[in-house]
């Protein structure tokens, strides 16, 4: 079975060993392995289980809530209702985070069109709308 150093999981993952000790002290890989002198020692499920904790903290979730995930999951099957339901909250979370994204991205390919369109006319002007002279008597 591989294992893998700090720094080579830090690599593999894209994050800082600072990062990976930092979810240690918090209790997030208890189930990682040391060596006799302390040496952490990361297996692929390791791997896969820091996968889930970024995907979580990638929707904002708070590091205790992540904490109560990670220690459910070692509580086993008695938890599965806690997990799934996590997971549906999360989901729902993340449906309405791409919406305001999806909003977000609606008003700046507005906004693009705009700057783009008064470049090409050299002026702002061209999005005014055109006043109607009124002759005078």
């Amino acid at each position: 079975m591989d294992t893998y150093s700090i720094s080579e999981v830090a690599k593999k993952l894209n994050l800082t060993t600072y990062t990976l000790r930092y979810y240690d002290k918090e209790g997030l890989i208890p189930f990682v392995k040391r060596t006799p002198s302390g040496t952490r020692q990361f297996k692929d499920s390791d791997v896969d289980a820091l996968k889930i904790i970024e995907c979580l903290k990638s929707t904002s979730m708070p590091i205790k809530e992540i904490k109560h995930f990670i220690d459910w999951c070692s509580m086993g099957d008695s938890t599965l209702q806690e997990r799934y339901d996590m997971f549906l909250e999360r989901k729902a979370i993340v449906a309405a985070q791409i919406k305001d994204l999806e909003q977000a991205m609606e008003l700046l390919e507005h906004k693009c069109y705009y700057y783009k369109t008064a470049l090409e006319a050299g002026t702002e002007d061209v999005h005014q709308p055109k006043k109607i002279e009124v002759p005078h008597h």
